[in-house]
């Protein structure tokens, strides 16, 4: 007789064996630059350029404080959803981990709520990129809509014509948008150290001390900052997904991720601690890049134009990685049922152009919403995408402690990447999360709306199960009966009589 620990172990095997050929048909034509700069990129968004002149005004040096701590859950994230990755990389990222250690109800809560986050972030970023080429007077005359659909319909094509054009573009976006912060970066250490004066005034730590300290309003209002701070780190999950089309994902990605910390350290905490040096806190503005405010001091000629090149990149990026992610995440999700059979389709090079085409539709759908419905109405569905991330983010985690979980019952192989500290950081990071979700609740009005929506949405995902669930568990007996084979379901029939509890 088998021992009940192998038993389990055999049939872990079975199962992973299934869900790996989910990830069948893609191309492995990303290299170790891509992955790189996915990993950045997707760490580096708008929320610094555009988003940190208002929080300063709001939590004045303590910024630099919130993105710390936002960045280093960020990396705990990042290091849990390695371990997983190292375990089975996967195209269809969270939602195939989900599967695999939770079931299938768990893929379908997490495939969807990441989709409602991308719907929704996409069509912000495409209303986006229309507003940003308004900047320049020489396009004023020309519709948004023309410069929306524009953009969506050359990033769609790149998407298409097949994951390396994907790669690239997102290599070159996240490209500008780290050599923006390097030349603030090394312009603003060259006066501090050279002691030049800027705007009338020196610049120096005593710019900290003579207005208000380091919590200039308290540490409450720094504290409130943390929910919208986080956000700003929105994406950082879409290098696990980008990894099952790695060349070689077991190298690539502990050294991609391992490169996010010192990177979100450097970038975030760095700028917003050189920003408060040079300048006031409250120099800088809620409408106005901090970058620009800077660079305007020094009489920068066109650096309204350059930092809206790298606003308009952010942009940009962030609907490459909203194609992208979708695409695969809806043809994991239909491979167990989860979503309509028609997103496994795939074109000649290798991409799911299926679920891309369903995710231009609703942008499109969007964007044109975004014209007729109240402001306030599309910030709270907007930031209904919130959630969307939250519960991606939650899941990686869940995840990550059933791995460790199966590693100790011996039903899966171990891992060399892991997350460090856990599970006490596992937890931590379970319980920040819900700290976000508090504190959007006490953000009245839209963070108030966006929390009472969960009830909502939840109804929706129980009545989208129920329009589902016949093929999910048609699909699971079909591919039970195609891998199991004589000896599989003598250990499966052991297993039962022994009660052993299977993944």
């Amino acid at each position: 007789m088998k021992s009940t620990k192998k038993t389990a172990a055999e049939i872990s095997v079975a199962k992973r064996r299934w869900l790996d050929s989910h990830d069948t048909g893609y191309q492995k034509a990303m290299n170790n630059r891509h992955v790189q700069m996915i990993a950045i990129g997707g760490a580096i968004g708008t929320g610094l350029f555009l988003g940190a002149g208002g929080r300063l005004q709001a939590a004045g040096p303590a910024l630099a404080l919130i993105y710390l701590i936002c960045g280093i859950f960020s990396f705990f994230i990042l290091r849990a959803l390695g371990e997983l990755v190292l375990h089975r990389p996967s195209s269809g990222s969270f939602v195939s981990y989900a599967r695999e250690f939770l079931g299938e109800k768990a893929a379908y809560v997490a495939g969807w709520m990441y989709f409602v986050n991308w719907a929704m972030t996409g069509i912000v970023d495409i209303t986006a990129v229309a507003l940003y080429m308004h900047y320049w007077g020489v396009f004023s005359d020309i519709p948004q809509w023309v410069f929306a659909l524009g953009a969506l319909a050359v990033i769609g094509t790149m998407n298409m014509i097949g994951v390396r054009w994907f790669a690239e573009m997102e290599f070159w976006f996240a490209l500008i948008k780290v050599l923006a912060i390097i030349v603030f970066l090394i312009v603003g250490v060259v006066f501090l150290i050279t002691g030049k004066s800027l705007d009338g005034n020196a610049t120096g730590f005593y710019l900290i001390t003579d207005n208000g300290g380091f919590f200039p309003h308290g540490l409450l209002p720094a504290l409130v900052l943390v929910q919208g701070v986080v956000f700003a780190f929105a994406s950082i999950e879409l290098v696990g997904i980008a990894a099952g089309e790695c060349k070689d994902p077991t190298t690539m990605l502990p050294k991609a991720i391992n490169s996010v910390i010192w990177r979100i350290g450097l970038f975030y905490v760095g700028s917003v601690i050189l920003l408060v040096l040079l300048l006031p806190w409250n120099a800088y503005q809620a409408e106005q890049s901090p970058f620009v405010t800077f660079f305007s001091k020094l009489e920068v000629p066109y650096v309204g134009s350059i930092m809206n090149i790298v606003v308009l990149s952010a942009a940009l990026s962030s609907l490459n990685s909203g194609l992208y992610s979708t695409g695969r995440i809806l043809r994991s999700m239909a491979m167990g049922g989860s979503a309509p059979k028609f997103m496994l389709k795939m074109n000649n090079q290798q991409v799911p152009y299926a679920g891309i085409l369903v995710t231009i539709a609703v942008y499109v759908v969007g964007v044109v919403l975004n014209y007729y419905v109240p402001l306030q109405v599309f910030e709270i569905v907007l930031n209904v995408a919130s959630l969307g991330i939250i519960a991606s983010w939650c899941f990686i985690v869940i995840c990550q402690i059933r791995l460790r979980k199966a590693i100790k019952e011996g039903k899966v192989d171990d891992v060399s990447f892991k997350l460090p500290g856990a599970p006490v950081t596992s937890w931590l990071t379970l319980l920040f999360l819900l700290s976000v979700l508090v504190l959007m609740a006490l953000d009245y009005p839209n963070g108030t709306y966006t929390i009472s929506a969960i009830p909502v949405l939840a109804v929706l995902l129980v009545l989208g199960w129920f329009g589902v669930h016949r093929r999910v568990h048609a699909i699971e007996q079909k591919e039970s009966d195609n891998l199991y084979d004589n000896k599989s379901r003598e250990v499966v029939d052991e297993a039962a009589r022994s009660e052993s509890p299977c993944p």
